[in-house]
């Protein structure tokens, strides 16, 4: 109100500055009491009192919000459940290992129906996109290999109007009869990996119909990749002599394939298929031939003649070359890849599934936060 030099009160203001900080407030606990007060009648004896508040898990005692964030600080954020009862006992609040387990437990299957929702959207698509993933499992004497199956609906590389969702299955083993269990009933085009177990689904005499099948010509080029990648190979104290040549071109070749997809993508498949035939097909076309040739004059002991059988295998050249029939269908399976992201940062926090039972949720729990 006066002035801070002089003393004087004919001050005016002329304008101000505003400092900011960020702060943060502390996350707090509280119990809420929902007291119910009981009732007699003294003329008809009845007793009265009102209803229970609801729990989201029956004859409960954790609120909706403290549930989200245990099992979302679980699998989303791969913080183990042993941590969060250490950071919780710090703020006061003492929950044990065991008791939020069983919280995890109950919310995986209270969940159940909108899992349900999500698999029935994601197995009516024409095309999915599958891969998987190791997932130890705690086993007698130590861990096993157990699998955790993604299966990705995403149409919107192709202009597809479909929400995109994911769907996780659990099983102990990479057996192929779990991805044949996995897609009973189903039918259209799976993009995935060249793992030999979805072979039962591309048998012609499948019922309902075979899966057609369409690789990703990332796996093909991640191969020579590795023959080409001058700095790598530098790193691990390789020559120059090492670095293939084959490899380098065979890169090149791939990459200008990737290209013309980033021009269609998003675009309506009639508009991508036009596109690759006129474009696309004819690099295609070339890079078979050239890599024929290059195959033929080299042993079959050379790393780079792995590569090439990889992509030239009679087995698997109709499914990388299907992209070229179908505007549907990407060039890659990275879609499916990015799916798993979460888990592999997961597997390094709590190293292992517990129990089959465990898988299972996981999967469950997956499923939900992969669509979100």
């Amino acid at each position: 109100s006066t002035c801070s030099c002089c003393g004087s009160d004919r001050i005016v203001k002329m304008g101000e500055d505003i400092t900011e900080t960020l702060e943060v407030i502390p996350r707090q606990w509280k119990v809420i009491q929902t007291v119910r007060e009981k009732f007699t009648c003294r003329a008809c004896e009845k007793i009265t009192q009102p209803p229970a508040p609801f729990h989201p898990i029956p004859r409960g005692w954790a609120g909706p919000s403290l549930l989200a964030m245990i099992v979302f600080e679980k699998y989303g954020q791969h913080q183990p459940l042993n941590r969060q009862a250490e950071r919780y006992a710090r703020e006061g609040v003492d929950l044990s290992l065991s008791t939020l387990a069983d919280q995890v437990g109950a919310v995986a299957e209270l969940l159940k129906p909108l899992h349900a929702l999500i698999e029935a959207h994601v197995f009516t698509a024409a095309r999915l996109h599958g891969d998987d993933t190791t997932v130890p499992l705690l086993a007698r004497g130590g861990t096993k290999t157990a699998r955790l199956w993604t299966y990705v609906r995403d149409d919107r590389p192709f202009d597809g109007t479909a929400p995109p969702a994911v769907v996780f299955r659990f099983s102990p083993d990479r057996a192929g009869e779990h991805p044949t269990k996995h897609l009973m009933g189903w039918q259209g085009i799976l993009q995935a990996d060249a793992y030999a177990g979805y072979n039962q689904l591309y048998d012609a005499a499948r019922k309902p119909g075979p899966v057609a099948s369409a690789l990703c010509w990332s796996h093909a080029r991640r191969k020579f990749f590795e023959l080409a990648d001058v700095q790598t190979n530098i790193r691990k104290g390789k020559s120059a002599k090492e670095i293939s040549p084959i490899a380098v071109e065979a890169v090149k070749r791939i990459d200008a394939l990737f290209e013309i997809e980033r021009m269609v993508n998003g675009q309506t498949p009639e508009a991508r298929l036009e596109m690759r035939q006129r474009q696309s097909a004819p690099l295609v076309a070339d890079l078979e031939h050239w890599l024929r040739g290059e195959r033929a004059l080299l042993s079959k002991h050379a790393k780079v003649a792995k590569a090439i059988d990889y992509l030239l295998s009679p087995h698997h050249w109709p499914g990388f070359t299907r992209f070229l029939e179908d505007g549907r269908i990407c060039l890659s399976n990275n879609a499916a890849e990015r799916s798993l992201r979460g888990v592999a940062l997961g597997r390094k926090s709590w190293l292992f599934a517990g129990s089959e039972r465990g898988g299972h949720r996981a999967a469950a729990i997956y499923t939900l936060i992969g669509t979100a």
